[in-house]
C-alpha cells in the first residue's frame, strides 16, 4: 500500500473505501475497496476532497482479490464447471451439466494449506445437477504477491483437475429379478419398475428384465446371456442374505466375475454384492434398495456410470458417513448419508 497523487492513480487500486457526505442527504461509500481507479473518477475524487490516495499498483507484482479468485477458480476447475463473476472476493464454482463431483481431496488440502488461499468445496461423489453450487475460493487479504498466485496454480496443475463433473454415461442395464415366489407370480415384483425409474432418471435404460427362481445356474446363466446381448451394466435383485435359499451371491459367482465385496459398511445397503464380468459392472442388490429412498445404490451406480472402476477400498471407505440416519423426512443427498 503506497500513497499516490489522485491525478497519477489511474489503474491503482483503492485499498479502503472513499466515503461521500452530502449535507442533508447522509454519507455512504463513493468508492469500493478494490475499486480500479480511472480517468474518469479523478474529478469525483478531487469533489469530495481526495487529493491523494492509498493505493496499491498490480505493476508492483501484487494481485487483486477479485483476479485471485477468477485465476484459482480457472486453475482448479474441469469439465463441468461455471463461475460467478466475483463477489466480493469471492468466486463461486457451480455445476453447467448433469454428472458426478469428483475432487482430489489431496490437492485441495494442499492447495488450501498455502497461506491466505481459501477453497471450499462440498463432498464429492454426489451426483449433482446443472446450477449446483460446488465450490468457493478467494485470497484472505486485498491483494497477494504473484508468487503466491503461480504456486497456487502450481498446484493445482499437480492434482489437474482439481474439481470436475464428470458425465454419466449411457448404460443398457438388464435386470435379473431372483425368486422362486416371483417367477412362479406368488407375488408381484416390485424391483423391475423402481430400478426402470432410478436409471432412468441416471440418463441409462433398462433393456430387459429376466425372471428366475432361486437356482444357482439359472440366475447365472440369466447374467451372461444378457451380457451376450448387448447389457453393458447388470443388476441382480434379491437372495442377497444369508438365507440356504439366497443364492445371488453364488450364482454371481458362478459367472467367472471377479467380485469386488460381498458386504458393504452402509446402512442400508450391508449386503450388497460388486462384481465384474470382465468390464461389464454386476451388482447384487438387496432388499433395502426397493425400501428406503437412498441406499447403496445411490452411493456406487452414479460412480459406475461416471466410469470409475471401484475397488474394495472405495467399498470399505464407505464406512465413514455410510450409517442412514432415518430421518423423518429423507433429505438425500443434502444430508450425511455417504459423505
Amino acid at each position: 500500500m503506497k500513497t499516490i497523487a489522485v491525478e497519477h492513480a489511474v489503474g491503482t487500486v483503492l485499498c479502503h473505501d472513499i466515503t461521500k457526505i452530502v449535507p442533508g442527504g447522509g454519507k455512504g461509500p463513493a468508492f469500493r475497496r478494490g475499486h480500479v481507479v480511472r480517468e474518469e473518477d479523478i474529478p469525483a475524487l478531487l469533489d469530495i476532497g481526495k487529493a491523494n490516495l492509498y493505493v496499491f499498483d498490480p505493476a508492483d507484482g501484487y494481485v487483486h482479490e477479485d483476479t485471485a479468485a477468477i485465476r484459482l477458480s480457472r486453475a482448479a476447475a474441469g469439465q463441468g464447471i461455471a463461475f460467478s463473476e466475483p463477489q466480493e472476493g469471492k468466486v463461486t464454482l457451480t455445476a453447467s451439466h448433469d454428472g458426478l463431483l469428483c475432487i482430489d481431496v489431496d490437492g485441495l488440502t494442499r492447495l488450501n494449506d498455502i497461506q491466505d488461499v481459501s477453497f471450499g468445496t462440498i463432498h464429492r461423489h454426489q451426483r449433482v445437477k446443472p446450477g449446483r453450487v460446488l465450490a468457493g475460493t478467494r485470497v484472505v487479504p486485498l491483494v497477494v504477491p504473484e508468487a503466491l498466485m503461480q504456486e497456487a496454480e502450481a498446484v493445482c496443475a499437480e492434482h489437474s483437475p482439481l474439481i470436475e463433473v464428470r458425465p454419466l454415461r449411457h448404460a443398457q442395464v438388464g435386470v435379473v429379478t431372483t425368486g422362486s415366489e416371483i417367477f412362479h407370480g406368488r407375488i408381484k415384483d416390485g424391483f423391475g419398475p423402481l430400478l426402470r425409474a432410478k436409471f432412468d432418471d441416471l440418463g441409462s435404460e433398462v433393456v430387459d428384465q429376466v425372471f428366475v427362481s432361486d437356482m444357482v445356474g439359472m440366475t447365472a446363466d440369466a447374467i451372461t446371456s444378457l451380457v451376450r446381448q448387448g447389457a453393458d451394466f447388470i443388476a441382480v435383485t434379491g437372495g442377497m442374505s444369508v438365507d440356504p435359499d439366497d443364492q445371488t451371491p453364488a450364482a454371481i459367482r458362478a459367472t467367472g466375475a471377479e467380485v469386488i465385496s460381498y458386504g458393504a459398511p452402509t446402512y442400508p445397503g450391508a449386503m450388497f454384492m460388486l462384481a465384474y464380468l470382465d468390464d461389464v459392472p454386476v451388482l447384487g442388490l438387496p432388499g433395502c434398495v426397493m425400501y428406503y429412498k437412498a441406499s447403496i445404490f445411490d452411493l456406487v451406480v452414479p460412480r459406475l456410470l461416471a466410469g470409475e472402476r471401484l475397488t474394495r477400498r472405495d467399498i470399505v471407505a464407505l464406512g465413514h458417513g455410510g450409517l442412514c440416519e432415518n430421518c423423518g423426512t429423507c433429505r438425500y443427498p443434502a444430508c450425511g448419508f455417504g459423505k
